[in-house]
């Protein structure tokens, strides 16, 4: 399957930058997704859990809202706040 770009990025790091051959992230009217050669978009993302599949794995993050840009076959997620799975499953067995 083709693959396009994605990077992840937090004010204090880049939490993920690689290919990928899907996003699924969710915009304001809705969730959206993103393949290889996707047409330019800018849209806000508003609270929710992000998928990104590559080579048959999957990988989830979530999000407080966002930035999503799609331009020339790379996509850039710009958010104040994101867990992944990992660490909300390590929050939740220390509580």
């Amino acid at each position: 399957m083709t693959e396009f770009e994605l990077r992840i990025i937090t004010p204090e790091r880049v939490v993920f930058s690689g290919p990928v051959t899907s996003l699924i992230a969710p915009g304001e009217l809705g969730y959206l997704g993103v393949l290889a050669h996707h047409a330019p978009l800018i849209t806000t993302l508003k609270n929710g859990r992000i998928t990104v599949k590559h080579n048959e794995q999957e990988q989830h993050f979530t999000i407080a809202s966002g930035i999503l840009e799609v331009s020339s076959n790379l996509a850039t997620i710009l958010t104040e706040q994101l867990t992944t799975d990992r660490q909300a499953a390590e929050t939740a067995e220390k509580e």
